[in-house]
């Protein structure tokens, strides 16, 4: 027997378990596993281990997301039944009762190797599940010291299980083939990160839920609370480098209002390239092909000094007046792969784009995510109301945030009425078989006990009155 094929024989015993147990065993089970990131200690300890390991975004801001992404969490599944029976519907006779799927593969990525297998653990755990981790390389010691605190968590908890620590899982090490065989095995298959995992994912074999790439795209339009608007986007793009598939990448700005967009957007940290530098961050920011991995998830100092390495290969002086940048800006009219900006840049670097009016805008808006990104999400600074709404019946977008710093809004906030989540579907745009924010919800799976009750059997006039009438036919029955 394979490892794989031992742990994943272990999991189903622990799992079996688990569900034996029921609603309070289990809710006693995903606390265990959210206190043990959310504890202050420990949630520091990953943090540190997190930026360490992987080189991506910044302590601070790690701590924060762990916290906050994992307290929204416990916050939307408290209370919430997903084991036995969770709604009777006398006047239809049908019970529904809510089942476990099993044994969870979950591949997570290297930008959030704390707060992404963490969220999935405690949803895995919350329905009644086992769950194995398929880590990136450099987030598995992050993920098997995760797994420890989780281990050490459920002795606390005192979970009556001679078995509980097999309830949560790693793969001993960062393999294709062993994440591979992991997927084939597994009842359910979670994928977060790299667009080359989530297609692994949905070919193995075993029913996958797979997120789309990030791309996010936002409208300022002639409405706006300008300021307002630059201060939010300045927050979400500078938070943990944006490491987030939920950072800004793009700005349109309505022509009218342009102008003091980027008086606004300079005046929380931003700073302009010109053309030439524009050339030379791409120069650095793309290398063979695609994004060069020292710069992903680098703060604003570290592109600068990367600008300021080709400017002195061309014979020029360091930029000045960048002491207290926080993101770089660059103006673009292209779009497509071609021009490397209009694409996601995991970076503190805003392409912007200047439409004539609001149909324009809308229209750039609509290629970006055709682009890249389609069905992730789209943002809008706005007084009106009605285009937020018209932006969701539109656009190939599952989320449209309105008036708010995008990367914390569109995986769910305090303030707004989204799920918590670290893993967006994208729908059939992004090539997902989801569109909403996952969660708990999606690992479970539903019986329904029906039973006979007074027949409800429409005659044929019931149904096609109306549509007679459009072609003028009637039939007598």
């Amino acid at each position: 027997m394979t490892v794989v094929a031992t742990q994943i024989a272990r999991a189903r015993v622990a799992q079996r378990a688990l569900e034996a147990g029921g609603q309070e065993l289990a809710d006693r089970a995903a606390l265990a596993a959210a206190w043990a990131i959310l504890k202050p200690e420990n949630n520091r300890r990953l943090a540190e281990m997190a930026v360490c390991e992987t080189g991506l975004g910044n302590v601070e801001d790690k701590v924060i997301k762990n916290h906050r992404k994992t307290l929204g969490l416990l916050r939307d599944m408290q209370g919430q039944r997903t084991i036995g029976i969770i709604r009777e519907d006398r006047e239809n006779g049908i019970t529904e009762i809510s089942r476990p799927l099993g044994v969870i593969a979950a591949i997570t990525p290297s930008t959030n190797p704390a707060a992404t297998p963490a969220n999935n653990i405690i949803n895995a755990l919350k329905a009644g599940n086992a769950i194995i981790l398929a880590p990136s390389p450099k987030g598995l010691p992050v993920a098997m010291a995760l797994l420890e605190l989780i281990h050490q968590e459920f002795k606390r908890a005192q979970l009556p299980l001679d078995n509980a620590a097999d309830l949560v899982q790693t793969l001993p090490v960062a393999e294709r083939e062993m994440s591979q065989e992991l997927m084939r095995q597994a009842d359910l298959v979670v994928v977060t990160g790299s667009q080359n995992n989530v297609r692994n994912g949905y070919k193995s074999g075993t029913p996958c839920l797979g997120v789309g790439a990030g791309n996010v795209t936002v409208i300022v339009d002639e409405t706006a609370d300008v300021a307002a608007a630059a201060a939010k986007i300045a927050a979400s793009k500078t938070f943990d480098n944006a490491t987030s598939c939920s950072s800004e990448n793009s700005l349109i700005l309505v022509a009218s209002i342009a102008e003091q967009a980027v008086k606004e957007l300079r005046a929380v940290g931003g700073v302009l390239l010109d053309a030439s530098d524009k050339a030379r961050l791409q120069s650095v920011l793309w290398q063979q092909g695609g994004l060069n991995r020292n710069l992903l998830a680098k703060g604003a100092a570290t592109l600068i000094a990367a600008i300021d390495d080709v400017r002195a290969q061309d014979g020029l002086a360091a930029l000045t007046g960048v002491e207290n940048a926080r993101f770089l800006m660059v103006q673009e009219n292209a779009i497509g792969s071609d021009a490397p900006y209009s694409g996601e840049k995991m970076a503190p670097v805003l392409t912007l784009y200047q439409a004539a009016d609001y149909p324009a805008a809308v229209a750039t808006a609509e290629q970006l995510l055709m682009h890249q990104g389609g069905g992730h999400s789209v943002g809008i600074h706005t007084a009106e109301d009605n285009r937020a709404v018209a932006l969701g019946l539109q656009l190939p977008a599952c989320r449209v945030i309105v008036n708010q710093a995008h990367c914390f809004a569109t995986g769910g906030a305090f303030n707004n009425g989204l799920p918590f989540s670290l893993s967006m579907g994208c729908g059939t745009w992004g090539g997902n078989s989801f569109s909403g924010n996952f969660n708990f919800r999606h690992l479970s799976q539903q019986v329904q006990v029906a039973r006979v009750i007074p027949a409800r059997e429409p005659t044929l006039k019931d149904i096609f009155a109306d549509y007679w009438q459009i072609v003028g036919e009637t039939i007598n029955e």
